[in-house]
């Protein structure tokens, strides 16, 4: 009976450590995804939009969705962001309030947010939902939303 208790028992402990291993994994995960979009805050607000753009896969199939339509690829991102904000008083300085990070599936997350942007040609708030995807090792938007 004592061997059957010490079975149960081993058991029971190799269950539990296992959601923790996973929790830990996602925690990091979280970490990482919210590091980048700090350094995207910085970037911006330095109205260095190439630096905001690292954050971006730096691939044609980058998808971006705004007030403008579907725009396709990490070039023409950058583009449109020089001509919708081609000074610092135009970027101004950016702040995001981050609302939800949501695991897709394994190496995939969703984030929804929102932006305020303080300028001197006036603030403009929104909302964002961007999909960050780990490639090559590290995670990069692969689809952004923000309106």
């Amino acid at each position: 009976m004592r061997k059957i208790f010490y079975f149960i028992f081993a058991v029971g402990l190799v269950a539990c450590n296992v959601p923790q291993a996973e929790n830990v994994s996602e925690e990091t995960d979280r970490n990482e995804i919210l590091a980048i979009i700090k350094e995207q805050e910085k970037s911006w607000s330095k109205h260095d939009l190439e630096g905001f753009m690292n954050g971006y896969w730096k691939n044609d199939s980058l998808k971006f969705y705004g007030s403008n339509g579907l725009t396709y690829g990490w070039k023409k991102t950058l583009e449109n962001y020089k001509k919708g904000y081609p000074t610092k008083d135009h970027s101004g300085t950016l702040k995001f309030k981050i609302n939800d990070i949501s695991k897709i599936k394994e190496e995939a997350y969703f984030v929804m947010g929102e932006y305020y942007l303080i300028r001197k040609v006036g603030n403009a708030n929104g909302v964002f939902m961007i999909i960050f995807k780990k490639i090559d090792g590290e995670w990069k938007i692969i689809a952004d939303t923000s309106c």
